[in-house]
């Protein structure tokens, strides 16, 4: 195993990975159970798993990685650029979210809304991770996560391809619902606690916020983002 190749857990993220015509495989390590149940996935991905015990597992990864009984090595997948992402329908940025369960949260949001593209900086982002493929349940293999070097211009990018930047504040004064949702449209969302940056809350065309009834008014990011999707899209 080498660090510079994606090690994916879990039967939903290996399944789905296995599915994936775009990833090249190194090695796949599973239970006599796992490999059983998926079997179809193997089949077409033409590989041939080394059966070993789960207790193998838990020693290279971790007896907190719930791996379920699968351990795949693959090759990274290439990620597009953000000018080669389809302009069209909803684009998701990310400002300083670094939490990997969170990320990986709001990659299965996005796919379960089909959005266009996951956007973070290279900076204050997680990287592909074990954690972060378990997290996303096999969304990782489906919606493009395009890094940024400077996310302001990448607001100014998206601009110039006719998206509308609708930043996600709680302290906003209109509410989601009321959002103009014609698409294409980019939702940015900020880290929790700090919320979106001063810079990034100037380049929105757009502040919005989920109206909350409860004596709580702010929600965990992947949370809220599911909100905010299910919003602009109904």
């Amino acid at each position: 195993m080498t660090d510079t190749n994606d090690l994916i857990y879990g039967v939903h993220p290996v399944a789905e990975a296995l599915k994936n015509p775009k990833r090249r495989f190194v090695s796949l390590l599973a239970s006599k159970n796992a490999a059983d149940r998926i079997a179809a996935e193997v089949a077409t991905a033409k590989l041939n798993p080394q059966i070993i015990h789960p207790s193998e597992l838990d020693r290279r990864l971790g007896t907190d990685a719930v791996h379920q009984g699968l351990l795949l090595e693959a090759k990274p997948l290439i990620q597009p650029r953000l000018d080669q992402i389809e302009k069209s329908g909803i684009v998701v940025l990310l400002d300083q979210v670094t939490d990997p369960h969170n990320v990986g949260a709001i990659l299965r949001t996005c796919a379960a809304f089909r959005v266009t593209a996951l956007v973070a900086t290279a900076r204050h982002s997680p990287e592909g991770s074990g954690v972060l493929f378990k997290s996303a349940s096999g969304a990782y293999e489906h919606v493009p996560y395009v890094k940024v070097t400077n996310l302001s211009r990448a607001m100014e990018e998206m601009k110039s391809y006719d998206f509308r930047i609708v930043g996600l504040d709680s302290e906003a004064s209109g509410s989601i619902q009321e959002a103009n949702r014609a698409p294409p449209i980019a939702l940015v969302l900020g880290a929790e606690g700090k919320g979106l940056r001063q810079l990034t809350r100037a380049n929105c065309d757009e502040l919005v916020r989920v109206d909350l009834d409860g004596p709580i008014k702010s929600l965990n990011v992947s949370n809220a983002a599911a909100i905010a999707l299910y919003a602009l899209t109904r």
